[in-house]
């Protein structure tokens, strides 16, 4: 444990006693003060100091070669001050490493703990995974601030993705703030996403005509993974949400009453999926998979899909319908049963909702059913000359 006078010059020469690991230079005329010089070559600064009980403490001051001898020097003689007041240099620091990254956080508490609770937490996971996490996720929490995250939601306006996608990442990051902030986590007693609004979400309906229908199916029947364009199919023929068909099993399909169980539906509740003759010739023409309790097992994980994103993305492109997205098939299942006359109530049972009013916005009347329910009237009352036209035809 040599007692030297550190310069620069010493600095610059200083090498590490053979046979040892690392050689402590210490200071003669700042107490406490030392240079560890390693085999390697590496060189770092430490000051050591009583902490308020009397315990010896060593505080790293940093590397040589990025610091002064002189900016050293001050740094250690604050660390010292810092220790005779009753505070602990180390505190902030002990503080800043105790932050976890956003990554970690998602990983670690956030997923596992809306994993037991929230039925929706795949689309979580999927919104954290695709926009937020590439932007945010190497940051600590306390690092994220308010303007990166408008920074993120102006990017993903100018790409062009829906208010009702750019919303949600507002509302995950505020809630993932939230939850940190209850459970006392570092770095998370700030929200960076609190005062950021949440615009309104527009509401998009997209129906399918029965022209694009058929056109869609074509290109179904035609795509490489035909587990995906299965299941796909599937949606169409029974209005049914993405994750009721990609996550069911065997087990679920009652044959006889030609129905398809969903355990836990969005509404948290048990409802079952009714099955038309070419939902029944599908799932009977689908292979069953060894040892696999899904119906539609990706080929590479052998789970459940969790967007379809890429075999729909072929899809549509192939069959011409880049604007329509993969729930838009609901909305179509729902459009061509209202215009052969099925009721909202009925409709509102297919789709599994409890209130009637959500099923209204899946309703689309086209024009020939509005001018075919029109001229319905004139069998009651017509304007001179036209009766017999109306009766006639």
């Amino acid at each position: 444990m040599p007692v030297v006078t550190l310069s620069a010059g010493f600095v610059r020469q200083a090498i590490c006693v053979s046979a040892r690991k690392k050689t402590d230079y210490f200071d003669l005329t700042q107490r406490g003060f030392l240079l560890e010089v390693r085999q390697s070559g590496g060189k770092t600064y430490y000051q050591r100091y009583t902490d308020e009980r009397g315990r010896e403490r060593q505080y790293k001051i940093g590397p040589a070669e990025v610091l002064t001898l002189e900016q050293a020097r001050r740094k250690a003689r604050q660390v010292v001050a810092e220790a005779l007041l009753g505070a602990d240099p180390q505190q902030k620091r002990r503080e800043m490493r105790a932050v976890p990254q956003l990554n970690s956080f998602v990983q670690e508490r956030y997923l596992p703990y809306v994993r037991t609770y929230k039925s929706s937490w795949q689309t979580d996971e999927t919104v954290l995974r695709i926009h937020i996490l590439p932007k945010l996720g190497g940051l600590a929490l306390d690092e994220i601030k308010t303007d990166a995250i408008s920074d993120l939601i102006n990017g993903m306006r100018a790409d062009g993705y829906a208010s009702g996608t750019i919303n949600r990442v507002i509302v995950i990051l505020r809630y993932i703030y939230n939850l940190a902030r209850k459970w006392k986590v570092p770095g998370g007693s700030e929200n960076p996403a609190a005062g950021l609004s949440v615009g309104p979400d527009v509401q998009r309906n997209r129906f399918l005509s029965e022209l694009e229908a058929e056109a869609l199916v074509r290109s179904m029947n035609s795509d490489e993974n035909q587990t995906a364009a299965r299941a796909i199919m599937l949606l169409l023929l029974t209005g049914a949400r993405r994750n009721e068909i990609t996550f069911a099993k065997w087990d679920y399909v009652d044959w006889k009453n030609k129905t398809l169980l969903v355990p836990k539906s969005k509404s948290g509740r048990p409802r079952v999926i009714a099955l038309n003759q070419s939902a029944i010739a599908l799932l009977t023409a689908t292979p069953r998979i060894d040892g696999n309790s899904f119906i539609f097992p990706s080929p590479i994980s052998s789970r459940p899909s969790a967007s379809l994103h890429f075999p729909w993305d072929r899809i549509r492109k192939r069959a011409g319908l880049t604007d329509v997205r993969l729930h838009d098939l609901r909305h179509s299942f729902a459009s061509f049963l209202v215009n052969r006359g099925v009721s909202l109530y009925v409709v509102q049972g297919l789709l599994g909702h409890l209130h009637a009013r959500t099923t209204q916005r899946y309703a689309h009347l086209t024009q020939e059913t509005l001018t075919g329910a029109a001229d319905l009237i004139q069998e009651v009352v017509a304007f001179p000359g036209v009766s017999s036209v109306a009766s006639s035809t």
